[in-house]
């Protein structure tokens, strides 16, 4: 059986970083506000010259050194991101250039904090249909640019950045002991968009608009839905919250992710928390908790990891995999 294993890792921030006492002259909010409420104590923010396809090429050369390749070995790239530098061409084909890659393809898919995990669940797919080799999945968002300064529930929760992993087809046995993704749990339900959306687009308003939400709408869910397909991993695969070395969320309310853990029966110890330090960056997050668990050597060769995350749509998943 074919498995799509985790070859490399890499992420990039943009250089500014800004705190929340950074915000407190800027909107009417609070250090503590902020904290209790999200666990959020700083947020990255692309400066001039840094966008999404800048942070994401910065990434997945990191994720290539990482794995010891070149762009020249890669079949595919699939990109997440809900803030393209260009309405078109797909922001993926520009990192595509930048890396000096002219064979195979790239492209973007969209769903919002979700990304990630339809990222990786379609370059599983290639994978395992013989259609690529090697697939460089990356997260990479500038959510700020799409942020109304003015409202303090939004502004302070977002941020920006990139994380991006390369995939690898390699053999396996078909059970749980094999390296690479085991599962992959995909949702999406269009009758809540008004909880979570952007007011603007090329076809309705001709503007980039801003991000907006309801934000006790969003909580109510979340628990919920992350719970659904967390389950339905662990039913696919025959495994339990006890069979975990690791649940990387994604970072958007430190509130939603100890609930989801509590729920699931996940210690949370072996929960990956990078919320304080990012922000919610989207679908950056989860590719960015994953660089800095598996750099600081708490994500190890052979560690069963769970990654989930929901988003605007709303869309939710969840990939199961041994690293």
């Amino acid at each position: 059986m074919i498995r799509s294993v985790v070859r490399g890792f890499g992420a990039a921030l943009p250089k500014q970083v800004v705190t929340n006492a950074d915000l407190e002259s800027r909107v009417d909010t609070s250090d503590e506000w902020i904290v209790q409420r999200t666990g959020i104590r700083q947020r990255y923010i692309a400066g001039e010259g840094e966008t999404t396809a800048s942070l994401g090429e910065a990434a997945a050369r990191a994720a290539l050194d990482n794995a010891g390749l070149t762009a020249a070995d890669l079949d595919l790239i699939i990109l997440a991101t809900s803030t393209p530098d260009n309405t078109f061409p797909a922001t993926a084909v520009n990192i595509q250039n930048r890396l000096g890659m002219h064979h195979g393809a790239a492209f973007d898919v969209q769903a919002v904090c979700s990304g990630f995990i339809f990222g990786v669940t379609t370059a599983d797919a290639y994978i395992r249909g013989g259609l690529a080799k090697r697939v460089l999945v990356i997260g990479a968002e500038t959510f700020s640019r799409l942020l109304d300064w003015t409202d303090r529930t939004t502004c302070v929760l977002f941020g920006d950045g990139a994380g991006a992993i390369i995939l690898e087809a390699q053999e396996g046995t078909g059970s749980n002991s094999d390296r690479g993704v085991l599962t992959t749990q995909l949702r999406s339900d269009g009758a809540h968009r008004e909880k979570l959306y952007v007011d603007g687009g090329p076809s309705t308003t001709g503007t980039v608009g801003h991000l907006r939400m309801e934000g006790r709408e969003v909580f109510k869910h979340a628990v919920g839905m992350i719970t659904d397909v967390i389950e339905a991993a662990f039913a696919a695969t025959g495994t339990t919250a006890d069979d975990l070395d690791w649940l990387v969320p994604h970072q958007a309310n430190r509130r939603i992710i100890d609930g989801s853990a509590k729920k699931l029966g996940i210690p949370l110890e072996k929960v990956v928390v990078t919320v304080d330090l990012h922000g919610n960056t989207s679908a950056a997050s989860i590719p960015l908790a994953l660089n800095v668990a598996a750099s600081d050597g708490r994500i190890k060769k052979g560690d069963l990891v769970l990654l989930e995350a929901m988003g605007g749509g709303f869309t939710w998943g969840s990939v199961l995999l041994r690293w």
